[in-house]
This record gives C-alpha cells, sequence and structure tokens, in this order.
C-alpha cells in the first residue's frame, strides 16, 4: 500500500532542508580575558577549610543541624569581608522528603548594573563526603578575595542547601535583584580524578548558557587548572537537548532566563563520599573560578541562554534543527497519507487498528496516573524536583515494592488487553456480515485477511506514529529526531506489498530503538545508575514534576507503538510466505488498462 516513489521524491525534501543547515551555521564568541592575575587565590587555605569543615560536620542532610551549622559559618565569614548578608528559611522536597532549609547571601555592590552570581551548596546527602563541600571552601576565599577589590558589577555569593532537585537554587534563581549578567555554580572543586566536561551550560529546558559564558569559564581552566578534557561530543549535546536532565544547580537560573554553567571535576555526578579530594586540584579551580569573575565583571553584557548545537568551533542554531527534522518525518508522512488513502479505497478498516495502536499504551500511561497519584496522596514523598544522581539515590524496600507495583500493573494491564482483543476478534469472525439490496457486503470486499499484516493495520501504525512524531516535534524537536530513524525504518516492515523477511524485519526494528536505548544508557552512565535505581529515578522525576504528565503520555503512545510493532512481527513471522505461484499478477498502469505494456515485462517472439 505504500508508495516507494512519493517517499523518494519527498526525500528532496531533506536535501534543501540540508543547505538550510549549512547556511545557518554560526561562528562561537571568543572568551573573555581577565585584567588581573588569579595569583591571589590561596588554594592552601580553602583545602584546609574544606577539611575543617567536614570533619566538624560529617552529617549534612538538607535541613538537619549540620546543615545549619555550616550555613552560620557561612553567614559569618561573609559579614567579616564586608558582604551585605541575608539569610531566607523556606520549605522544599528533598530527596529527603520536606525539609525546612535556609539559603544564605552575601552581596558586594558594585559600580555599574548588573551582578553576577557565584552559588555552592554545602549539604550532602550521605556524611562523610568532603568533596561536597569544596564548593563552600572556595566561596569563602573568593569573599575574602573579591572583597579587596573595587567590583564593576554587583557579586553576590549564595549557599545553598537541598542541592539534589536543586530546591535551594530554585528559590534562589526566584528572588535574585535583575538584571543577573552570569550565573557559576560550584560543584566538586577539589576531585583528584576529573570527569570530562568540567563545564555544564545545560538546563531542565531546551535553554542552554550563551557560548560566551561556557567558553570564557572553560578558557579560565585551561590556564589555571591546565584542564585538557575534551568537551561534551555533538551527540551528548544532542541528548542533552532532546531530554533536558541537567543534575545540578545551574538549571533552575536557566529557567528564570539567566545565562548559568556549571563548574565541577566531577561533572554531572555528585561526588561519592570517598572521593579522592587534592589541594593542587582545588586551588586550581579556585584560580579559574577567580579569573572568570574578573574577566564578566570587566567584559561586555553576556546574552541571555538560548538553544544551539556546538559543531567543530561553529554554532548550529535550534531552528535550523527543526527545521531538518520536520524535513526528515514529511517523507514517511507523505507516504503514510497515500498508503492510508489507497486502504480506505480498497475497504481495509483503519479506525480499528487506530484503536488497536493505542490500546496498547494504556498500561504505560495507567503506570504515570499511579505515579502521580502516589505522589498526591504522599506516598511517594521523596521526590525532588530533578534527576538524582547515583551517589545520591537510595533504592529502599519501599521504592522497590513501587517498582515491583508498576511493573504487575503493566503486565496485567496487557494481559487484559489481550483478552478484550481475543474476544473481540471472536465474536467478529463469527457473526455474519450483511448484505446490501445490490447483493454486496456491507463493507467493501477487502484483499486478505483483517489482521496485524493487513495495510489497514500498517496504515493505522505508520499514522499514529507519524502524529505522535509530529506532536514530539512541536515541543521538542531534538526529542523529536530520536524517532526519525524508526520512522523510516519501520516503514519497510509493515508495508504489505514490500515486507522484509522476519530476521531483517528484527534488524529494522532493533535498529528502530538504537537511539532510544542509546539515550537512556547515556543518562545512566552519566549519573551513574544501575538498571533499577535508573527506572527509580524516572519514577521520581515523574513524581516530582521534571517530567510533566503530558510527556509521559507522549512517550507512553511511543511505546504503545513499540508493543505494537512487536505483535505485527510475530505475526508476520507465523504467516508462511507465499510461493511464486500463489503471488497475484501485477499489471502496468491502472486495473482498467489493457493496452500495450499491460501484462508488464514479456519476452520477445521475434528470432535474434
Amino acid at each position: 500500500m505504500l508508495d516507494p516513489r512519493i517517499y523518494r521524491n519527498a526525500m528532496m525534501i531533506v536535501a534543501f532542508a540540508l543547505i538550510v543547515v549549512a547556511f545557518s551555521l554560526g561562528s562561537q564568541a571568543a572568551p573573555l580575558g581577565a585584567t588581573l592575575v588569579p595569583d591571589s587565590f590561596n588554594g592552601p587555605g580553602a583545602y584546609a577549610t574544606m577539611i575543617s569543615l567536614a570533619a566538624r560536620y560529617p552529617n549534612r542532610k538538607p535541613g538537619s543541624n549540620g546543615d545549619n551549622q555550616v550555613a552560620d559559618v557561612v553567614a559569618g565569614a561573609l559579614t567579616s569581608d564586608g558582604f551585605f548578608v541575608h539569610r531566607a528559611a523556606f520549605s522544599a522536597r528533598t530527596v529527603d522528603g520536606p525539609r525546612t532549609i535556609q539559603t544564605v547571601t552575601g552581596t558586594l555592590a558594585g559600580t555599574t548594573p548588573g551582578t553576577i552570581v557565584v552559588v555552592a551548596h554545602r549539604d550532602s546527602s550521605r556524611p562523610g563526603s568532603p568533596a561536597d563541600l569544596s564548593g563552600t571552601a572556595v566561596l569563602l576565599e573568593l569573599a575574602h578575595d573579591l572583597s579587596s577589590q573595587t567590583q564593576e558589577r554587583s557579586i553576590v555569593l549564595a549557599s545553598t542547601s537541598a542541592h539534589v532537585g536543586a530546591a535551594g537554587a530554585a528559590q534562589l534563581a526566584r528572588t535574585l535583584p535583575r538584571p543577573v549578567d552570569a550565573v557559576i555554580v560550584l560543584g566538586d572543586m577539589a576531585a583528584l580524578q576529573a570527569r570530562s566536561p568540567a563545564v555544564l551550560p545545560w538546563s531542565d529546558t531546551q535553554l542552554a548558557a550563551p557560548p560566551l559564558l561556557r567558553n570564557t569559564a572553560a578558557a579560565a581552566l585551561s590556564e589555571q587548572a591546565n584542564d585538557t578534557a575534551s568537551d561534551e561530543g555533538l551527540g551528548g549535546q544532542f541528548l542533552h537537548l532532546a531530554f533536558p536532565l541537567a543534575a545540578s544547580e545551574q538549571r533552575p537560573f536557566a529557567a528564570a532566563g539567566d545565562p548559568a554553567v556549571l563548574v565541577s571535576a566531577s561533572g554531572a555526578r555528585t561526588p561519592a563520599a570517598g572521593e579522592p579530594t587534592s589541594a593542587s586540584q582545588i586551588s586550581g579551580f579556585g584560580r579559574s573560578i577567580l579569573q572568570t569573575v574578573s574577566a564578566l565583571g570587566a567584559g561586555p553584557s553576556v546574552p541571555g541562554p538560548s538553544s544551539y548545537l556546538r559543531w567543530q568551533g561553529k554554532l548550529i542554531p535550534a531552528w535550523a534543527i527543526r527545521v531538518l527534522v520536520l524535513a526528515l518525518i514529511l517523507p514517511v508522512l507523505a507516504a503514510t497519507v497515500d498508503g492510508l488513502a489507497r486502504a480506505r479505497r480498497r475497504g481495509h478498516r483503519i479506525a480499528r487498528w487506530v484503536l488497536w495502536v493505542l490500546s496498547a499504551c494504556l498500561p504505560f500511561v495507567l503506570a504515570a496516573l499511579v505515579v502521580v497519584g502516589l505522589r498526591v496522596t504522599g506516598v511517594i514523598d521523596t521526590a525532588p524536583s530533578g534527576p538524582v544522581g547515583g551517589d545520591a539515590l537510595t533504592l529502599d524496600g519501599k521504592a522497590a515494592g513501587i517498582l515491583a507495583g508498576l511493573g504487575c500493573l503493566i503486565l496485567l494491564g496487557f494481559a487484559v488487553r489481550w483478552r478484550v482483543e481475543r474476544h473481540i476478534w471472536s465474536s467478529q469472525a463469527s457473526s455474519p456480515q450483511p448484505e446490501r439490496a445490490n447483493g454486496r457486503r456491507a463493507a467493501r470486499r477487502r484483499a486478505g485477511d483483517d489482521d496485524q499484516t493487513s495495510p489497514g493495520a500498517a496504515a493505522a501504525f505508520l499514522l499514529v506514529l507519524c502524529v505522535v512524531a509530529l506532536v514530539i516535534w512541536l515541543t521538542n524537536p531534538f526529542a523529536a529526531a530520536l524517532v526519525v530513524p524508526a520512522l523510516h525504518l519501520w516503514m519497510w516492515i509493515v508495508a504489505p506489498a514490500r515486507r522484509v523477511r522476519v530476521p531483517w524485519a528484527v534488524l529494522l526494528f532493533a535498529a528502530g530503538l538504537a537511539p532510544g536505548i542509546l539515550a537512556a544508557y547515556y543518562y545512566a552512565t552519566l549519573l551513574g545508575l544501575g538498571p533499577a535505581a535508573a527506572a527509580w529515578n524516572a519514577v521520581l522525576m515523574l513524581a516530582g514534576g521534571s517530567v510533566s504528565l503530558t510527556s509521559a503520555i507522549e512517550w507512553s503512545i511511543l511505546l504503545g507503538c513499540v508493543v505494537s510493532l512487536a505483535a505485527m512481527i510475530v505475526r508476520i513471522a507465523r504467516q508462511p510466505r507465499p510461493r511464486p505461484a500463489e503471488m497475484p499478477i501485477t499489471v502496468r498502469g491502472p486495473l482498467s488498462y489493457a493496452g500495450p505494456g499491460s501484462l508488464g515485462g514479456t519476452k520477445s517472439a521475434l528470432r535474434r
């Protein structure tokens, strides 16, 4: 039912889209240079402060006595350095449940409008983690150095809590005085082994920090800390924009429209409790932060967050990716619409098979609704508003029970669907078909059996898949790009006229799933999660609101398409392949055409 000519002709749109992308490439902004040498930063002093605070306050869970006592130390140090100190206490959702936490801010007024904000968390999800206090130690040394200089822009040094879920950073982002020129979030400043990349511009939206801010911080790290770690690859950048699941504290600032980056030797991960630390590392990172602040204070204004990809020193804007992804969807959509019209003209059922495909998503939608219900009723009370790294994630018996219950619910949903499906099909097969007055059946005569291998089922499956891809494209073209391989590959599995053999069908099925599997593996590796921890993290993100219910329903429909296609492949495998003698005779042109060439290619009767 699918015409390859329409598919091939529509691929011309992709060529034009690639030309548009080529002409959309722009140059990156060069890093800003600092006017002052950051040699005044006391690295050994910062390291000693980190070790001392970790020994005095080993237990610093959000809102605990240790957390509040470190807040007192920070407030006292900022006051002694001449900063105007403000403390705010509020209730927030943390990885340990609802807690009352504090944010301490110190402000140093500048001579011109604009503010540079440096943020460091002081809490720790697990005891005995000195690396979690390295940002606080660097913050205190920065306060001492910056207080002795005249600042062109105002400086705000902030100490937050509940860094897992970024509850403290989110409250700070809502209350900061505007305009904000840049936000620098201090992560792990003292890890002995640095992970790549050390500068992260990502947020929980498709917005990222501007290249000017990111390149300035990266250049300072390269100069002061000898950080030669490679930048995020194009694939990693694409996945960060397709699934914006930043686990660190820079993400609330980008959502508020402020340019923000995370600088951390541990990358996106939370440092482990026994993470080895280095005095030379904290010295290099501290000098880098001081140089970055000096460069931003003396340089031009930093633009706001935007959506882009960095490739070979160039920038690819998000609108160009949107055009390219739409061009990649259109060929399959055009072939699907044509195949849908052909199937309807030949009397194949469409609506029935659309409902069949959509019914496969109901168990996943039901599981998502149950997760939201568990959050509303308080059964899940440890859901921060963001992903949780593996070092901070606790998979206890309650979490295991919820995961097992959700798995059983999904299996039960598919069992009920299978029983209902069998009952409906058996009742329809046994009921006689009424006839019209002219002797024809009420439905048009169908070519072949009306099962999962029929042209109607193929057209309905591709229609649902194309529609959900377009819906995802409207909100996030980067996420829709991950569905594009499935669109182009799975079309050849279900096409009745050009159906591939079962081994090839399985191979195309797996290839269509590859982008999603790679994305899940990438984030699990990035956050240090195993399979069970990754599943529990997904539940917490849905319960905490970092993944909306609308997005969960969209991806549930996509999972329903995966299940439906698997059932279609099983049905194709059980179906015997027709013998050559049983193959229908194909003719050229319309069925009513009986002119020359209507019988196809025939051998000449003339002697040669």
